[in-house]
């Protein structure tokens, strides 16, 4: 019995050591898994960005906002709808920005920003109007103290904004990276190699433009009932596809419409008006090119009008791309206005003995929407609403296409004199 109980309190003292020892070992596994206090991690958690500053600028048709951060960091951008708008996801952040730094301008009605959770936060600009941005990048500062995130955008089609929804990938950007989004479907050079006028109807929306003196018609739907009638005859020209930078009753601004033309890759613009004029005695054709110094009082006038159309619509003329005032005050694409020049001609060739024109046909102002410097680019005033026969013949389906047949032969000896072999 004493044997048996020393043996029974051995086996009663291992199993509770051994007991003990499982526990220590599950004990010592526990501590060995804990990661311990923050401070004794070898790799600290990257403390937030901080952004200092921010600004915007631009019109309807390119904005830039800019961010100002304390340091480099990766991010992903995406676009989203109703309402449109462009997502940029950053790591987190403190917004430490002045009041009132972004208030919405340009193709950006309203900028927010936060923080998303402990590791993120988010950009978010609802746009006024589809909108893709052409970079966004973040890039060291001049001064070699902090990085600014510049956002560049343009304004697209709504289709293309959808497509551009449709195929994005949502992925990060490197440090510095440019973001490439899928282009507009009509920037790409036609694969048959046509060449792309592009047919702006003057005024539009808000903007009726001139009214005629007996009817009271607006010039608004007397250009784009021209308009189409070109787009469609220049269409039937081979080698040629024409398409209307509008093509209903809405307002684009002077800027826009060289916009949607640069999209579509045009290689000739020609927008057309029919303006009023306080002698009513006056008729006939005129063909504008553009230049800073007007060839006369009559196209100064019709120029200052002309460009009045913005304003109308409340789009500020400071708003204007500074590529306008380069190109009113230094035209150093000589090329181009030659080109513009010989069109204009061309024109006034073609009209004659077929369309009453004024004296002197050709002539020249600063008119904004024929600022494009890469893009040869004619206004013409099909006659004036201020005169009751010009007015009728403004209105008249049979007149209208008998120009519109004269026009399409005009770009096409143009196109032959303009392009290699004619193509």
């Amino acid at each position: 019995m004493h044997f048996s109980a020393k043996v029974a309190k051995s086996k009663g003292r291992a199993r509770s050591v051994g007991y003990l020892l499982r526990i220590a070992a599950v004990a010592l596994i526990a501590l060995q898994a804990w990661p311990g206090p923050a401070r004794a991690t070898s790799v600290d958690v990257a403390k937030p960005l901080t952004a200092s500053d921010a600004r915007i600028a631009g019109d309807r048709v390119r904005t830039r906002v800019v961010f100002e951060f304390d340091r480099d960091f990766a991010f992903s951008t995406h676009y989203v709808t109703r309402p449109d708008r462009i997502i940029i996801d950053l790591p987190a952040a403190n917004f430490s920005l002045p009041v009132d730094s972004l208030k919405g301008a340009g193709l950006f009605q309203d900028i927010r920003y936060g923080t998303m959770d402990e590791d993120s936060a988010r950009i978010v600009l609802t746009a006024t109007k589809p909108a893709r941005l052409l970079s966004a990048e973040v890039l060291p500062n001049e001064d070699g103290k902090g990085y600014r995130l510049t956002l560049e955008a343009e304004a697209v089609s709504a289709a293309d904004y959808a497509k551009l929804v449709a195929e994005q990938s949502w992925t990060a950007s490197g440090k510095g990276d440019r973001i490439n989004t899928p282009a507009p479907s009509g920037t790409t050079t036609p694969a048959d190699g046509r060449f792309v006028v592009a047919v702006d109807a003057g005024h539009g929306g808000i903007d009726a433009g001139a009214s005629g003196v007996t009817t009271g018609k607006p010039e608004k739907e007397i250009t784009l009932a021209a308009a189409r009638d070109l787009v469609e005859r220049l269409n039937k020209e081979e080698g040629i596809r024409a398409f209307l930078t509008r093509d209903g009753d809405e307002f684009l601004s002077l800027s826009e419409r060289v916009n949607i033309a640069r999209q579509h890759q045009a290689q000739l613009f020609v927008s057309l008006h029919a303006d009023m004029l306080k002698q009513k005695d006056i008729r006939g054709a005129t063909v504008y090119t553009i230049s800073d110094k007007a060839s006369d009082r009559m196209a100064d006038d019709l120029a200052h009008r002309e460009n009045l159309s913005d304003e109308v619509a409340g789009v500020s003329l400071q708003d204007a791309p500074s590529g306008v005032a380069d190109i009113l005050l230094d035209l150093t694409r000589r090329e181009t206005q030659a080109f513009s020049v010989a069109m204009a001609r061309t024109v006034v060739s073609s009209f004659e003995g077929q369309v009453g024109l004024i004296n002197n046909p050709h002539r020249y102002a600063g008119f904004r929407v024929l600022q494009a410097h890469d893009i040869p680019s004619v206004l013409l005033e099909l006659g004036f609403l201020s005169n009751p026969e010009d007015e009728k013949l403004l209105l008249d389906e049979a007149w209208r296409k008998k120009v519109a047949d004269l026009l399409a032969a005009a770009v096409a000896r143009y196109k032959a004199g303009a392009i290699p072999n004619g193509g």
